[in-house]
């Protein structure tokens, strides 16, 4: 019989809802909880935490394993010339308790101490949740220094982390005395918990029995791989000999592909929206013994991102009213704008924003590309225009920081361009609540589903984008959003990037500026349109119970 119960200090603070007593542990690498803890880095973070929080919220058997990382993802600050500068500082945490369990994993088959932190459900209204650390008395620095960054750029660290989350939150489950139903691994960096399953049940059926998994990755260049002889010498396999690893995962060759070794030992899969769930089915279909893989669309928490202003609003259906806050909300974003940049921005003017993980396949300066037109528009007084980018790069990527300091030197020429630092959840708020157009600009099939413009819908923002992701199951073109038509496939990427572009420029001069100054009625009826057709499905109380329903 499955033990289900936590020990009483960490018990949920609430009697669980009859169609989600099902227990569930959920693995992943970063969750975005609240602007006070310091554990993701972007997109997969944000959607995680706002799981967390709508399990509370439907009263679910939940818990949530992750990551306590000394310095977080890193804080995103400015050199002198203001070009964007990487920090790397210590977080400490009162709010997270010690839960005086700790353990050993071998890594390179030596013992490295992992102590687990608790974060009370209280604090931020999410399930309980377990943070791991080696940063700890008793390792040595190279492993204490395994869980300092998130996503570490040296490969054997970043393997070492993958097996802290994943052997070590396994473990932490057997020091805590709990046997889950499930473990839902949300991606694959955990899937080392698969084999310490394979060990304590002894057969890869048993670990297909509780065993589920979520990929977020439309393309197989974008999944894990390791040579399998690499990661047998770190002991990622906890033990499990190779021969038995290949067995269980069918992988024949030097190459361990993490996804498909997650696919191969769980029992159901699921991509993030539908498209990625077309995606993954056709990405994957062509190798044997791959689970059914379903899609769950990604959502974002309600009660936790929307205004509450800008919410009664919608429920009376004034439109009027929801433009009268927005113009509140957006001079509270630009205190920040005038702080960081010195440049002071007019509530009244639209308001156009990128902000978003920065990634090449995202292109964030794919209007600026074309540096004639877009200067054109934002100098135009006509109808009076205004720009802001944030996101962060990852550290490591020059490609991405070049974008982004480019950018930055480019708003030198315009008082109405800025780009802001510190992308956060505290600032990734003030953009949601302070945009009038949200701007989305991927290369079509490369974005598995996207969250931003979710947010930013919630707050009266309007998505702009290219059709990709979640927005295909949202968007109506005039309706409750703009959106650019797909490029033809047999495009080069150059023609296919100035067919995009054109077709931004196009739709903003001709359709959008028109409308949000000449007919405000109009806007004011996309608008609330937009808030009412994202909260009908795109709240992750429906992710969350979907998961129950077609996952678990």
């Amino acid at each position: 019989m499955t033990k289900s119960q936590l020990p009483q200090a960490y018990r949920h603070p609430y009697e669980f809802d009859p169609q989600f007593k099902k227990s569930v542990a959920y693995f992943s690498m970063e969750f975005a909880i609240d602007q006070a803890l310091k554990t993701y880095s972007g997109g997969l973070g944000f959607l995680a935490g706002s799981h967390m929080r709508s399990a509370y919220e439907l009263k679910q058997n939940v818990i949530g394993i992750g990551m306590l990382w000394k310095y977080g993802y890193y804080d995103q600050t400015r050199k002198t010339d203001n070009a964007m500068d990487v920090q790397f500082r210590e977080k400490i945490y009162s709010f997270l308790e010690d839960t005086g369990i700790t353990f050993t994993i071998d890594v390179h088959h030596t013992p490295v101490w992992v102590r687990a932190y608790y974060l009370n459900p209280k604090h931020f209204n999410t399930v309980p949740m377990f943070f791991l650390t080696t940063d700890i008395d008793g390792n040595d620095w190279l492993a204490r220094s395994i869980t300092m960054r998130l996503y570490d750029s040296i490969q054997s660290a970043k393997i070492a982390q993958c097996m802290v989350l994943g052997l070590g939150g396994a473990r932490l489950l057997d020091e805590l005395g709990y046997e889950p139903d499930v473990y839902h691994l949300n991606e694959a960096h955990a899937v080392s918990a698969a084999f310490h399953l394979y060990r304590k049940w002894g057969s890869a059926d048993e670990v297909r029995k509780r065993m589920v998994f979520t990929t977020h990755t439309p393309e197989d260049a974008g999944n894990e791989k390791h040579d399998i002889n690499q990661l047998n010498v770190m002991s990622f396999f906890g033990g499990v000999p190779l021969e038995t690893v290949r067995e269980i995962t069918g992988i024949t060759d030097n190459v361990f592909n993490h996804s498909l070794a997650a696919l191969r030992l769980s029992r159901q899969a699921n991509g993030v929206s539908t498209l990625h769930g077309e995606v993954s089915r056709h990405l994957w279909g062509g190798y044997p013994d791959i689970p059914e893989i379903t899609h769950v669309t990604n959502a974002q928490n309600q009660r936790y991102w929307t205004d509450p202003q800008l919410e009664q609003a919608l429920q009376a259906g004034d439109g009027k009213a929801v433009a009268e806050r927005k113009k509140v909300l957006k001079a509270a974003l630009f205190k920040v704008v005038a702080d960081q940049c010195g440049k002071l921005f007019d509530p009244n003017v639209l308001t156009i924003i990128w902000a978003r993980r920065f990634a090449g396949y995202k292109r964030p300066d794919l209007l600026v590309q074309d540096a004639e037109r877009f200067d054109r528009l934002m100098n135009q007084t006509d109808y009076p225009i205004q720009f802001i980018w944030a996101g962060k790069p990852y550290p490591s990527d020059e490609g991405a920081t070049h974008i982004f300091n480019s950018l930055i030197y480019r708003s030198y020429l315009h008082p109405n361009m800025a780009v802001l630092t510190g992308y956060e959840l505290a600032l990734s708020k003030l953009l949601k609540d302070g945009s009038d157009l949200w701007l989305n600009t991927p290369v079509v099939t490369r974005e598995a589903s996207g969250t931003s413009g979710m947010t930013a819908a919630m707050n009266a923002g309007i998505n702009f984008s290219t059709y990709d992701g979640w927005i295909c199951e949202f968007a109506q073109h005039g309706k409750n959003a703009f959106i650019v038509p797909v490029a033809p496939p047999n495009l080069s990427s150059g023609e296919r990037d100035d067919q995009d572009r054109n077709h931004f420029f196009d739709q903003l001069e001709q359709e959008i500026l028109p409308m949000y100054y000449d007919r405000p009625d109009d806007w004011n009826q996309l608008t609330l349109r937009s808030m009412q057709d994202v909260n009908t499905f795109f709240g992750s109380n429906r992710m969350a119970a979907e998961y129950y329903e077609k996952v678990y």
